[in-house]
């Protein structure tokens, strides 16, 4: 009897430590993003979508391919208001980015293309 009784909870065990190892990893690792903060804004078009992150003190953003994959040209740009724009362009099979400026009480505009498709944001974030 105490023989079956161990094994029961030693299977019960073995199942809820393999649930809490691999659920909440996986849903971590899906969640993960290059750049760190909170969310702040998405801008979706018709080949990718530009993300904005923020911190206290930075901005961040990328632009994500739609479907990635093929070779492509793309580009992210971030400037505060009164400062250089941070960018980075090339041929990217799935982002461009991250870039990350200081934006402490100031406003950004960001910019973001995939494959000749554009989108935008007026000043941000202020």
């Amino acid at each position: 009897m105490f023989g079956k009784l161990l094994r029961r909870v030693l299977t019960v065990l073995t199942v809820v430590g393999a649930v809490s190892v691999t659920g909440p990893a996986v849903q971590r690792a899906e969640a993960a993003s290059v750049c760190s903060g909170r969310p702040a804004k998405a801008v979706g078009f018709s080949t990718g979508e530009l993300r904005i992150y923020k911190k206290r003190q930075y901005v961040c953003a990328l632009t994500v391919a739609k479907r990635p994959g093929a070779v492509r040209s793309m580009s992210v740009s971030l400037q505060p208001r009164g400062g250089r724009a941070a960018v980075d362009k090339g041929r990217f099979t799935r982002q461009a980015g991250p870039v990350t400026v200081h934006a402490l009480n100031r406003c950004v505009r960001v910019s973001g293309a995939v494959a000749g498709k554009r989108a935008s944001t007026g000043w941000i974030l202020c």
